[in-house]
């Protein structure tokens, strides 16, 4: 037998702000397996539990399957969700005995109704049972707000080197391949942490532009030094208050050195340099659609990311002021999606093809951020059951019952799993040509980009002021730690 490793999943960007609590069926609807059902069926993802199965399988590991569960950005993780799910994770621990070695993958910016620092509860806990010894490697998205607890207890992290995360289940191999050196005695590992009083930065993650792409390059360098296992730097996610939010640089290094500090410290001096520079530069509604109305289409469609209503950074998904000013401005052969409302989903499902109705769109969730409830009439044009294969890196391949409603010229995709867009196959199975629009917009902030860019002819970003807005000093923050920038200047 090999050594005996226990591998698992949970992962939940978590907007405290967004007051719909995240259940279990949350994740039952985006992942959710246990015990052997993750080896069959997380074998061939583009995930951080693929890359842990990966090398399982390269070094004969004898695999303790746990929990792998992932539900899409919201409100804080219901107790009974967590109880469930880390609960699993949990007893797999408990019920081993000589274990080996741990492979999980996280997030770094889960928040349940018990825990601010939903990771780092999770890791303590598990340190716990396994005492000092047993080696721990995590993955975390490069959006976490990782904990100085979370880093005391874990001797391996590894985050994600790209946004949009395209390298998932490279990150999983990595990490359990220094898993595999840890359990065999060659290193030592282990995580040293390092941040400023800083809210937001780092280009809020942006790998393919802007100061992330030095930052990572010089990053690549300094793993080059002897006993750097791995440097991440996280981006942090401002949509959770709490006290570690913000960005941070991990190094994992073999043993303890004060190199690895002075790393740290230089990538992050670098980065409250440059605190103010972010390379998005968001339009107002009526701007962005004016330009869309006015530009001389070239045979491309133009991509309009409507970003604060971003579901992938826990918004509701449902803010209408954009699609008004599509509206108002008689835009022609556009698309506008995806918009979440499960009971008008169901509706036009029940209505079917080729009704005309009267709805309203938005206004559901007890507040009118980005744009209450808004009138429209139009024509469905197609109904179905949200199941998609995805063609891109990133695709979650299941949006419920989903329906199409086309008012004017706009064709309004409606569907009942809260979601951001990351796949084009999220419009074309529902009968959305997109190649055959001028204008196309996407409730997403950057993952769309790895589907959208390369049949776009180009791609502005606009403020609808949903949930997910850019500007932090909107929000009210009580747990952040105090001063912060830009909050305390």
């Amino acid at each position: 037998m090999g050594r005996k490793v226990i591998i698992g999943q949970l992962e939940h960007e978590t907007n405290t702000f967004n007051t719909c609590p995240t259940e279990l069926v949350n994740f039952a609807n985006r992942l959710y397996f246990t015990g052997e059902d993750i080896l069959l069926s997380m074998s061939n993802r583009q995930l951080s539990t693929t890359g842990f199965i990966d090398v399982a399988k390269e070094y004969g590991w004898d695999v303790i399957p746990s929990v792998a569960a992932a539900a899409n950005p919201g409100g804080k993780v219901s107790k009974e969700a967590w109880d469930i799910l880390a609960g699993g994770i949990l007893d797999a621990v408990r019920n081993t005995s000589d274990l080996d070695g741990i492979c999980l993958g996280l997030h770094g910016a889960m928040v349940t109704e018990d825990h601010d620092d939903a990771e780092g509860a999770l890791i303590s806990q598990i340190r716990e049972i396994v005492g000092p010894d047993v080696p721990i490697a995590v993955t975390l998205d490069l959006h976490g707000n990782i904990s100085d607890e979370m880093c005391q207890q874990t001797n391996i992290v590894v985050s994600y080197k790209t946004y949009p995360h395209v390298d998932m289940r490279q990150c999983g191999r990595r990490a359990a391949r220094l898993l595999e050196e840890a359990m065999s005695g060659k290193i030592k590992p282990r995580c040293t942490i390092v941040r400023r009083p800083l809210l937001v930065g780092a280009n809020n993650g942006r790998t393919t532009e802007g100061q992330m792409v030095d930052l990572l390059a010089c990053a690549e360098e300094m793993m080059q030094e002897p006993g750097v296992l791995d440097i991440s730097i996280n981006a942090g996610f401002t949509m959770a208050d709490t006290p570690y939010i913000g960005p941070s640089v991990t190094v994992t290094g073999d043993g303890k050195s004060p190199r690895y500090v002075e790393i740290g410290e230089e990538l992050m001096d670098r980065i409250w340099q440059l605190r103010d520079e972010f390379s998005m530069k968001p339009i107002p509604a009526e701007d962005a659609i004016n330009f869309a109305k006015n530009r001389q289409y070239d045979g491309k469609p133009l991509v309009i990311s409507d970003y604060s209503d971003n579901p992938g950074s826990g918004a509701y998904g449902d803010a209408t002021n954009l699609l008004k000013a599509m509206i108002d401005a008689n835009l022609e052969d556009a698309a506008f999606g995806a918009f979440c409302d499960k009971e008008l989903a169901s509706d036009l499902c029940s209505e079917g093809v080729g009704k005309y109705v009267t709805c309203v769109l938005g206004g559901k969730n007890g507040s009118a951020i980005g744009g209450g409830a808004l009138a429209v009439s139009g024509l469905v044009v197609s109904t179905g059951d949200g199941k998609y294969i995805g063609d891109a890196p990133m695709s979650t391949g299941n949006l419920g019952p989903c329906a199409v409603l086309r008012v004017e010229g706009i064709d309004i995709l409606i569907i009942s799993f809260r979601q951001q867009v990351v796949d084009l196959q999220m419009f074309t199975s529902n009968g959305i040509n997109l190649l055959e629009k001028k204008t196309i917009v996407v409730k997403s902030k950057q993952h769309f980009r790895a589907a959208f860019d390369p049949v776009a002819s180009e791609v502005i970003f606009s403020e609808s002021f949903g949930l997910a807005s850019q500007d932090v000093t909107a929000r009210v923050y009580r747990k952040v730690r105090r001063p912060i920038y830009p909050l305390d200047k």
